[in-house]
């Protein structure tokens, strides 16, 4: 009968391995956007999405979107439905606590959620208006 044995790592690559696992961490964020009108509705996300650290200021890039169109393109929400949609964010730093949903645009009203309390998973799901 063998026996297997583990593989010895040295400390100081597996510290540079979970600095680099922390460094790549990702926000993960649900979004539903409820059209209440009887005719269809346009929403979009714009690439100039971020979720800001409430406290210094610190901003998290949009790096996936999955179910919604991004600027110029718009995606066409059903008649009183709720629509979901899930964006991806680059790492909040670890001392972050609450932070800000900011969508900043050039036309129009950017959606905003403001002091969205951190979570050990960070993953989210918020309502937009």
């Amino acid at each position: 009968m063998s026996t297997v044995t583990k593989p010895k790592i040295a400390p100081e690559i597996l510290s540079q391995i979970q600095e680099k696992f922390e460094e790549e961490r990702q926000v993960i964020v649900h979004c539903c956007f409820q059209n209440n009108y009887m005719v269809g509705n346009l929403v979009r996300i714009w690439p100039s999405t971020f979720l800001v650290d409430k406290f210094t200021g610190y901003s998290s890039k949009l790096i996936f979107w999955e179910n919604i169109a991004v600027f110029p393109y718009w995606t066409d929400i059903p008649p009183v439905k709720e629509y979901c949609f899930t964006l991806i964010f680059s790492a909040l730093p670890k001392e972050c606590k609450v932070f800000d949903f900011v969508e900043e645009v050039i036309q129009g009203k950017g959606f905003l959620v403001t002091d969205i309390i951190r979570n050990e998973t960070d993953v989210y799901t918020i309502k937009l208006t």
